[in-house]
This record gives C-alpha cells, sequence and structure tokens, in this order.
C-alpha cells in the first residue's frame, strides 16, 4: 500500500497550487460579489492542458487519471468553489459521457472541442419534477423520420452557457409501460433550444448555473450517445465519477476554511493569548485536521479504484457524502473561531459556508448517497 503521489501526480499539484494560489484566489471575493464567470482562468487553463485532464490525447486530452483530476479540483475550489464545481462538471458531467459512450466520431467532433477549451462540458439531467429522482423525467425525444424532436426543460444545468454541446436525458420510448430513457447530444445553437441564466443562488456565484427549454427542438438521430434505452445506467456511471469531483471539490473548501482559521487563531489575541494557545481552539483545529485528511484520503481511494478498473460506486458515494458534510461543518466552525469577522465577507468564511451546502445536495443529496451506501452493504 503506497499513499506517495506519482511524480507526475505530485507535479501536477505543484502546478495548479501555484497556479490557483497566484491566478484564481485573488479575483474570488470580488467574482462572488458580481458573479462574474471566471472565463480568462478557464483560457488559461486550456493553455496548460488542463480542460481535457484525464482524457486520451488522441482527443486533445492530457491522458492523466483520476487521482489528477481530484487534485486540480481541490486546489481550484480550495482558491474559489466557483471555479472547481465549473471545472468538476466540465470533466465529469461534461467529457466523461462522451469519453464512455460517444462513438469515434463523436468523441472527435465534441470530446475534442471540450479537451482544447472550445467548448464547456455540462450535461441536462435534472428536471422540474426529477432531482433526486432521475427515474422522474418528463422530456421527451420523439421520432420522426431520421431525427429525434425534443421538447421539455432541465434545471440546476452548470455551464450550459458556455457550451456548444450538451447530452441531455429524455424520454425516446415506452416499454411495457416504462419510460424508455436515452442520451442525446444537442448542439445548444439548434433552433427551439433556449438556455436561460438568471438563477441567483446562496453560494458559489461566479458559476454559470441555467434553466434549458426544448421547443421542438430537432436534432439527427446519430446524436444519440451510447445505445438507445441506456440513458439511465449511463448518468448513473456518470454520476459515480462526478462525486469523486463533488467530494475533491468539498476537502478544497473545508482546507481553504481550515487554512484561514488556523492563521486567525494563531494571530488573534484574547485575554493575554492568542486564540491558538487555548485548548479548547486548539481542539477544535485537530478536529478539524483530521477530518480533512480522512476525506481527501477518502477521494483519493474512490479515485484510484476507478483508474484500476475495479467497482467504485459506494466509495464514491461515501467520499462525497462524507467531504460534503464536513466540509459544511469545518466552514461553520471557521466562522465561529473567528468570532464576528468570520460573519463578515471580507475574511472570505462565510463564503466558504454558502459554497458548501450546494455540495450536499448536488450528484445526490446525503439521503440519497445513505440510500446508495445502504444498498451496496446489503441493506
Amino acid at each position: 500500500m503506497n499513499f506517495d503521489l506519482t511524480e507526475e501526480q505530485q507535479m501536477i499539484k505543484d502546478m495548479i497550487r501555484s497556479f490557483a494560489s497566484e491566478k484564481v484566489a485573488p479575483g474570488a471575493i470580488e467574482r462572488d460579489r458580481t458573479k462574474a464567470f471566471p472565463k480568462e482562468i478557464f483560457e488559461m487553463l486550456s493553455e496548460m492542458g488542463m480542460m481535457g485532464l484525464p482524457f486520451s490525447e488522441e482527443f486533445g486530452g492530457s491522458g492523466a487519471d483520476t487521482i489528477s483530476f481530484a487534485i486540480v479540483t481541490e486546489e481550484l475550489s480550495r482558491a474559489c468553489a466557483s471555479t472547481g464545481i465549473t471545472y468538476s462538471a466540465h470533466i465529469s458531467l461534461g467529457g466523461a459521457p462522451l469519453n464512455l459512450f460517444g462513438t469515434e466520431a463523436q468523441k472527435k467532433t465534441y470530446l475534442t472541442a471540450i479537451c482544447k477549451g472550445e467548448s464547456f462540458g455540462a450535461f441536462g439531467l435534472t428536471e422540474p419534477n426529477a432531482g433526486s429522482d432521475a427515474g422522474g423525467t418528463q422530456t421527451t425525444a420523439k421520432e420522426d423520420g431520421d431525427d429525434f424532436i425534443i421538447n421539455g426543460a432541465k434545471v440546476y444545468i452548470t455551464n450550459a452557457s458556455y457550451a456548444k454541446t450538451l447530452a441531455i436525458t429524455a424520454i425516446t420510448g415506452l416499454t411495457d409501460g416504462k419510460k424508455e430513457i436515452s442520451a442525446i447530444l444537442v448542439p445548444t445553437d439548434t433552433e427551439g433550444f433556449k438556455i436561460i441564466d438568471n438563477y441567483e443562488k446562496m453560494g458559489l456565484n461566479a458559476s454559470n448555473t441555467t434553466e434549458l427549454v426544448f421547443d421542438n427542438v430537432r436534432v439527427p438521430k446519430e446524436n444519440l450517445l451510447g445505445r438507445r434505452g441506456d440513458g439511465f445506467k449511463q448518468f448513473l456511471v456518470t454520476l459515480d465519477g462526478g462525486r469523486i469531483g463533488i467530494g475533491a471539490m468539498a476537502v478544497g473548501i473545508a482546507q481553504a476554511a481550515f487554512d484561514r482559521a488556523l492563521n486567525y487563531a494563531k494571530e488573534r489575541k484574547q485575554f493575554g493569548k492568542t486564540l491558538s494557545e487555548f485548548q479548547v481552539t486548539q481542539f477544535k483545529l485537530a478536529d478539524m485536521a483530521m477530518k480533512i485528511e480522512l476525506a481527501r484520503n477518502m477521494v483519493y481511494k474512490a479515485a484510484w479504484l476507478k483508474d484500476e478498473g475495479r467497482p467504485f460506486t459506494k466509495e464514491a458515494a461515501m467520499c462525497k457524502l462524507y467531504a460534503s458534510e464536513i466540509a459544511m461543518e469545518i466552514a461553520n466552525e471557521a466562522i465561529q473561531i473567528h468570532g464576528g469577522y468570520g460573519y463578515m465577507k471580507e475574511y472570505e468564511v462565510e463564503r466558504y459556508l454558502r459554497d458548501a451546502k450546494l455540495l450536499e445536495i448536488g450528484e445526490g443529496t446525503s439521503e440519497v448517497q445513505r440510500m446508495v451506501i445502504a444498498r451496496l452493504i446489503g441493506c
């Protein structure tokens, strides 16, 4: 058992940490305030070869592993969670389905654009009445000659405003009264396809979160992603990988909150001593450090299992569940250590709490993760 990063993984970690500290972190407060999408940051990440990090070099990727993806997501999220979720969704929700289920022609056209940063990756799954119950999909794709005609709506879709093409799930028929759900690639400039970006969110304000509306959107049947009727299975596989990304995001936010709290505790004096000299604060910080270490190890284990081609659904659910919950706990504790200053935006820790909350909801709520784990342990 070897817990050391490989030389390549360590190189990526050093590079992305420097980049995140120098280029991403300085504008995080302002982006949170103005909701400005960090497009320039992603142009730089594209030049660094990060936009297609875990995908084949044949399609413009870098051929790295899932652990490297987790490292990059953590470091970006440590500096700015809006940047972190944009990157995580780009890879795990946008690029991954194409990589896993696309034809060679689809990969060459669409995955290459994602890897080169010419298009952001996005995935249309959630609907107004189909969140945790993704099987409740109502969007339809009816056959009309050589085409599908799509009608319906999706909500809370990350990156869609900056995607040229995205995969969506839709009902393509009924089999014995059961929905046949398929995944279909839809260019965002197709007539009848409308993207609405007007959500007011609690956090992750600089990330792009949209509603998709399909009004008789016509796409050729060759845009079917994978086999017809396999859409439900495909998005379950996609979400497994996405949960590693959410876990890595949570570790990054938790680490940022801990770093702020530790530095503040060493500087702030009360009753003639620094906060870090009080045992109550020491115990708080010790628990925070321990939980971050556990969460990171869980993320890395799930990523390693995925890279080894072994089952990782349970571990992905566990790392996502644990990391997201300790991120909320640690961000909340960081505010408490800061006292009144923690409630002020300039000290940043309140942003970590707002950003972390989504991680208990997205890619399957905490309750859904417990359902997944319970099923896989034989309950």
